[in-house]
């Protein structure tokens, strides 16, 4: 079957309980390593449901190629914005479209809740991420560092 027949009968949906094993295979793939019950726990912690959505994108002969965790930001000094904190589309499934189709519906459903914009952060060593994101009409606005704390 070709990548264009593929294509078209991509869906995107809501994540299930069901697809926990796949989003934490994606993870993985990503250098975030989970177990499907870690996975599970996390997306029913997402509270409020209705400031989060993970967006899976389903291909019926393979299951989930990719997903993406969207979230409403409110921050004090910026208006109410959103912010992708996660997109992976499987390694052999890049470049056909299931990323485009993740940010859109992600896009989409920041605009229902008036979300004036949309960020999202991507580690300095993905290139081939930032010219994804610079293709959909991001732009690149600001380089900074990230710090942990374990507690």
């Amino acid at each position: 079957m070709s990548a264009v027949a593929r294509h078209t009968k991509l869906k995107i949906r809501r994540v299930k309980r069901s697809d926990a094993e796949q989003v934490a295979l994606l993870s993985g793939q990503l250098g975030y390593l989970a177990t499907s019950a870690q996975i599970l726990r996390r997306i029913k912690g997402l509270k409020p449901a209705s400031e989060h959505a993970v967006f899976v994108a389903d291909l019926p002969a393979i299951g989930i190629v990719g997903w993406l965790h969207v979230s409403v930001a409110h921050v004090l000094e910026s208006d109410t914005r959103a912010e992708v904190n996660g997109l992976i589309v499987g390694e052999g499934q890049r470049s056909l479209g299931a990323g485009a189709q993740l940010l859109d519906a992600a896009e989409k459903w920041a605009r229902q809740r008036r979300c004036t914009a949309m960020n999202v952060r991507s580690n300095v060593i993905r290139e081939r991420a930032h010219k994804f994101y610079e293709r959909q009409g991001y732009e690149h606005y600001k380089t900074q560092k990230a710090f942990r704390k374990t507690l």
